[in-house]
C-alpha cells in the first residue's frame, strides 16, 4: 500500500509507471505471508493487465495456499474472458461459475449483453450461480448478526426468569444493573488509558462485583419488605430504575459514552470477499 501511495506521488512517464507497478506484483506475489499474496493478487484482478497474466502463470506453479491458488486460477480465466477466442471464454465462463470476486461478477456482467447468444446464455447461467452464493452468505451474515444480537438478550431474559422464578420478584431494574456494569467498563478503561488490552479483561469480573452489590443493595433496602406482592415490587423496581438512570446521568454523563475495543476485538474473519465475520461480535456471542 505504502508503494502504491509513493508511486502516485511521482511524476513519471506511463512506460515507467508500469514497469515500477509490475515490479512491485512480483515482490507482493513472492511475499511469506498468504495474506500479503492474496491482497496482490486481488489488486491486479481489479486492473487486470496483459503483462500480469505471465506472472500469474509462474506464481501459480509455486503457490501452495488453496486460496491463492483459487484467486490466481480466477485471475487466468478472467484474462481469458478478454482473449476473444470463443471456445477460451466459454471455458473460462464455466471456470468462473460460482466465483465471489467482485471483478468477475463485472466482468460476466459485461458478457450478458453479447451479441453471442451461447457467450450471453453461458454468462448468465455463471451469474445465477454467483448470485445464489451471494444469497447464502448473507443469509450466513444476517443469522450471524441476530446470533450476536440474540445472546445479549437471552441472557437479560434469563436473568428476568431466573428473578422471577426463584424470588417471585418482577424486577424493573434489570436492565439498569447491565447498564452499571456497561458504565464500570466506561470507568475502568478510562482509569486506565495506557491498557486498553488489558482493561477488557479488569472490567468483566469488575462489572459483575458492582452490578451484584448493587442488586444485593437494592434486595436489602426495598424487596426484602415486599416478598410474595409482585404487582408492588414490580413499581418498587421501577422506581429503583428511575434512580439508577439519574444516578449515571449525573455523576458520569447524559450523553452516550464510547467504550474502545481493545486491539484483539478488532478487525473481522474474512470468510471470502461476500462474507466476513466481526471480531467483536463473535466474542459477544
Amino acid at each position: 500500500e505504502m508503494a502504491e501511495a509513493d508511486l502516485a506521488k511521482i511524476t513519471i512517464n506511463n512506460a515507467l509507471r508500469t514497469k515500477l507497478r509490475a515490479a512491485i506484483a512480483r515482490l507482493s506475489l513472492s511475499h511469506p505471508e498468504p495474506k500479503v499474496r492474496l491482497a496482490a493478487v486481488g489488486g491486479m484482478l481489479e486492473r487486470l493487465q496483459p503483462e500480469s497474466v505471465p506472472m500469474l502463470k509462474a506464481r501459480l506453479g509455486e503457490e501452495q495456499d488453496p486460496r491463492v491458488r483459487e484467486a490466481l486460477q480466477a485471475g487466468l480465466s478472467l484474462a481469458d474472458l478478454g482473449s476473444g477466442d470463443r471456445d477460451c471464454q466459454l471455458a473460462a465462463i464455466v471456470a468462473l461459475s460460482g466465483n465471489l470476486t467482485p471483478a468477475v461478477r463485472n466482468q460476466l456482467g459485461t458478457l450478458v449483453e453479447s451479441p453471442d447468444k451461447d457467450l450471453a446464455k453461458a454468462a448468465r447461467k455463471s451469474l445465477a450461480a454467483i448470485e445464489g452464493k451471494v444469497q447464502f452468505y448473507r443469509g450466513i451474515e444476517t443469522l450471524f448478526f441476530g446470533l450476536s444480537l440474540g445472546s445479549v438478550l437471552v441472557l437479560s431474559a434469563i436473568g428476568l426468569a431466573i428473578t422471577f422464578g426463584v424470588m417471585g420478584v418482577i424486577n424493573m431494574a434489570h436492565g439498569e444493573l447491565m447498564m452499571l456494569g456497561a458504565y464500570t467498563t466506561y470507568l475502568i478503561q478510562a482509569l486506565m488509558p495506557g491498557s486498553l488490552e488489558w482493561s477488557l479483561l479488569v472490567a468483566i469480573p469488575a462489572a459483575f462485583a458492582v452490578s451484584g452489590l448493587a442488586g444485593i443493595l437494592i434486595e436489602q433496602t426495598v424487596i426484602r419488605f415486599l416478598y410474595g406482592r409482585p404487582l408492588e415490587t414490580l413499581l418498587a423496581t421501577f422506581g429503583v430504575s428511575l434512580i439508577l438512570q439519574q444516578l449515571v446521568r449525573t455523576l458520569i454523563s447524559p450523553q452516550n459514552v464510547p467504550v474502545a475495543n481493545p486491539g484483539w476485538m478488532a478487525g473481522s474473519l474474512e470468510v471470502n470477499s461476500v462474507l466476513s465475520l466481526t471480531y467483536n461480535r463473535l466474542y459477544i456471542i
